[in-house]
């Protein structure tokens, strides 16, 4: 599959996600769309629900899936020089080995964070039972 440009895909339904989603439409310039998860078409992307709960995605033009710091990264990369040498920075070997144990920690404590809401720390599908399906109304 290829796609016209890349994506970042990341949870809508978390504050915090939010949060660094309009961070990076603001200050990020980047030719990618950057969307929540809930409203992508995750077949088309090859995702599914369980990953995107799990982590950002970058899905690149060529269909190349990378997640969490390394989707980070990738996006990133897709920005001007300064943004673009920090992803670069991302990619070395010594940070990716710190990044994804800082990654996880971030996801799994995101719920605590500022801007976070409890929500943040729920699973897909105790989100719907509780709060509905988006689109419901």
């Amino acid at each position: 599959m290829t796609m016209d440009q890349p994506t970042f895909v990341y949870d809508g339904d978390c504050a915090f996600c939010t949060t660094c989603a309009e961070f990076i439409g603001r200050r990020i310039p980047t030719g990618a769309s950057v969307l929540p998860w809930q409203f992508a078409d995750l077949d088309a992307l090859g995702l599914t629900v369980a990953q995107c709960e799990e982590a950002v995605w970058w899905v690149g033009t060529d269909g190349v899936r990378v997640a969490g710091p390394d989707a980070i990264a990738r996006l990133l990369g897709a920005s001007r020089p300064g943004w673009r040498l920090l992803g670069a920075g991302l990619r070395l070997p010594p940070v990716r080995l710190l990044a994804w144990p800082a990654y996880r920690w971030v996801a799994r404590n995101r719920h605590r964070l500022p801007g976070g809401t409890a929500a943040c720390s729920l699973p897909q599908a105790t989100r719907d039972r509780l709060y509905g399906t988006a689109g419901d109304g």
